[in-house]
């Protein structure tokens, strides 16, 4: 896919923090060495790392080019590397590796998270948070949406592209982790976003899981897809009491620590 756009993407940046503090609230660890966070974005989840574990070694990795030049103007005092998480390997064992809405993009769980919490030194923390959001509304229209005429030739399989069959249950990554941990917390949460109107909606999952649905289309497709998967967002999300639009968000979250 191109680059991401750090600026789309912060502009929900304190809904987005959200499940990112929760996550680390739940880290059983007092004063770790060294910390990655994998998939750091524009650095909004390292400076909690940071702020958190003051005398750690924090080191924010991402993928992308764009996201990482965000995140070193924000927190320049750290340091930030591209790397790919699904083959990525650290120089020297962490004491945290911290996910936050990174792993839902990479395929092969059942290998991808025992290989994560492998790497992890004596009594290490894998601590992530994904979006479960993919039988939401906002995901099965955008398959929905690409399913028509007009677009499908562009798209190819909605389902390819809107990442179905990647998560698993909450209970099976407990049944991945457990047997090779100390302890394992395994929760499953929806947050519900305060949002201004339909259109908040649209431009918050344009930064994320619409991405792939938008890029294989020319301006002139692309125009009319995020009008028609607006015109359906609008349906599917009503107006509250107070004029707004409630977005449901659920997640999964995961803290595995190995024994010490």
């Amino acid at each position: 896919m191109a680059d991401w756009n750090p600026a789309l993407y912060t502009r929900f940046e304190d809904e987005r923090t959200r499940p990112a503090a929760e996550l680390l609230a739940r880290v059983p660890l007092d004063t770790p060495r060294l910390a990655y966070d994998l998939g750091c974005g524009p650095g909004n989840s390292t400076a909690l790392i940071a702020a958190r574990f003051p005398d750690a070694e924090v080191i924010g990795l991402d993928s992308s080019p764009a996201m990482l030049e965000s995140a070193r103007a924000r927190l320049p005092g750290l340091t930030f590397a591209q790397a790919d998480a699904a083959s990525w390997v650290p120089d020297r064992a962490p004491d945290l590796i911290y996910a936050n809405a990174v792993l839902q993009w990479l395929p092969d769980h059942a290998t991808l998270l025992p290989r994560l919490f492998g790497l992890l030194a004596p009594g290490g923390v894998l601590a992530v948070q994904m979006p479960d959001n993919l039988a939401e509304p906002t995901h099965r229209l955008m398959r929905e949406v690409a399913s028509a005429d007009t677009w499908a030739a562009a798209i190819g399989d909605p389902a390819v592209a809107g990442r179905l069959g990647r998560m698993l249950e909450p209970a099976g990554y407990y049944d991945l982790l457990a047997p090779s941990a100390a302890e394992v917390d395994v929760w499953r949460t929806a947050h519900h976003h305060r949002m201004a109107d339909a259109a908040a909606i649209v431009d918050w999952v344009s930064a994320t899981g619409l991405r792939p649905f938008l890029e294989p289309l020319d301006p002139e497709e692309r125009t009319g897809f995020l009008a028609a998967y607006a015109r359906a967002i609008d349906g599917a999300y009503p107006c509250r009491s107070d004029g707004r639009r409630l977005l449901a968000f659920p997640r999964v979250f995961i803290v595995a620590r190995r024994a010490a």
